[in-house]
């Protein structure tokens, strides 16, 4: 049961402790009895000034007094709420052009009344600005300096809920977190938006699982649960940043799979498909790519410094289309690789083994390829701008190079 404090003024002198009883009468009856008052004179007015006329309203432990706390100033409370207000013909008449302004959080929201009042009429919002007659009526906040009433909540968060609140679909921005709008909705006590709200949050958290990357324990595990008789496939994966290096990952299929940012150092990729794989900014130098499958691939800055393409049974790397732009190849031994068409603009290319490669139609602008050996390469179409062929270990023929 709650209790009040019940003061005859703002001196709140001789107060007096009471039960807070089921209907105003019962109450103001006690009240009566125990000030020696007539019942009929016994009026109960809030801290502010405010008459009370239903018990329902009363908070716990709250000061109540039986005359306003000032005549003036609950006079002039009377006349702005009023004229804010008007009449309940005036307000019928008034519908959607009945204007409030919310200051949330040093933001400011225009709204109408009835979108407060229509849709969550049993929330804070709609009881703050609700009609006299209505039970769950609260006082409205304190106000600005341009009359807008405060609330000390998250303008981001609150935005959603208002939007919600006129057109009852729950719309987020990119960057909004589901999560705070929550929080918020639970505050005000839109209690409909709540099941949309966990819809998208189980949405978003099903959506940041799905993405993350695997880490080298998830590949590991796979490699030693399947047999050597079946293929593995990783095909399409995210892999992105995984530590991987130094793993025996011959014949596995990452076509068009993540790996960005890979540290696949001194691992064996060898007979691997790489198929349109994202191998931008990876790590692989020193690994094993013998017969590795690379159709457009992107390996831009790329390390691959010291790695070997060459395989002494013959079968050679296919890497044709793939983007090398701005790679390191230094010292790798890239014999017989196919690369025709493919892009290895600002390569680093010094002492590579290019023996019998194909680089035909291959876009070798600003490439250093000092040092290395293109005995027998075939640059028939090459785009050989700016490229620097700095002691070069057989004579280039200009019958291999059309541009």
């Amino acid at each position: 049961m709650k209790r009040v404090y019940i003061y005859k003024d703002k001196s709140e002198e001789d107060g007096k402790l009471m039960a807070v009883e089921d209907s105003m009468e019962a109450l103001k009856t006690k009240i009566a009895a125990s000030f020696l008052l007539e019942k009929d004179t016994v009026t109960l007015f809030t801290a502010n000034g405010c008459e009370i006329e239903d018990v329902r309203v009363i908070r716990d432990d709250e000061n109540v007094y039986l005359s306003p706390v000032c005549e003036h100033e609950c006079h002039d409370y009377d006349s702005v709420r009023n004229s804010s207000l008007g009449t309940d013909e005036e307000r019928s008449v008034k519908g959607v052009s009945d204007w409030i302004t919310l200051n949330v959080g040093g933001k400011h929201f225009t709204t109408s009344r009835s979108t407060l009042l229509v849709k969550e009429p049993l929330s804070m919002l709609a009881r703050m600005f609700a009609d006299d007659n209505n039970v769950y009526l609260m006082n409205p906040s304190a106000v600005d300096s341009t009359g807008a009433y405060l609330i000390d909540r998250s303008p981001e968060y609150f935005e959603p809920i208002l939007n919600y609140l006129r057109h009852g679909v729950v719309i987020l921005d990119k960057h909004v977190n589901p999560k705070g709008v929550l929080e918020e909705a639970v505050f005000y006590g839109i209690d409909s938006m709540i099941p949309q709200l966990n819809i998208l949050i189980d949405e978003a958290e099903t959506s940041n699982r799905n993405s993350q990357s695997l880490s080298r324990m998830d590949v590991v595990r796979s490699i030693i649960t399947t047999s050597t008789n079946s293929e593995l496939r990783f095909q399409g994966v995210n892999l992105a940043g995984a530590d991987l290096n130094r793993l025996d990952l011959r014949h596995i299929n990452f076509k068009y799979a993540c790996l960005s940012r890979c540290n696949l150092s001194g691992a064996n990729l060898s007979h691997c498909c790489l198929e349109r794989a994202d191998l931008s900014h990876a790590n692989l130098e020193g690994a094993q790519l013998l017969g590795v499958k690379a159709l457009c691939a992107n390996m831009e800055g790329a390390n691959l410094k010291g790695c070997n393409m060459e395989d002494p049974v013959g079968s050679r790397a296919v890497m044709e289309g793939v983007n090398l732009k701005g790679a390191n190849l230094e010292g790798s031994n890239m014999g017989g690789v196919n690369l025709r068409v493919a892009t290895l603009k600002n390569a680093n290319l010094q002492n590579c083994d290019l023996r019998t490669a194909v680089l035909a139609g291959a876009d070798l602008e600003c490439c250093d390829l000092s040092g290395s050996d293109l005995h027998e390469a075939n640059l028939r179409g090459a785009n050989l701008k700016d490229a620097a062929f700095e002691l070069m270990l057989t004579p280039l023929h200009m019958s291999q190079t059309i541009r």
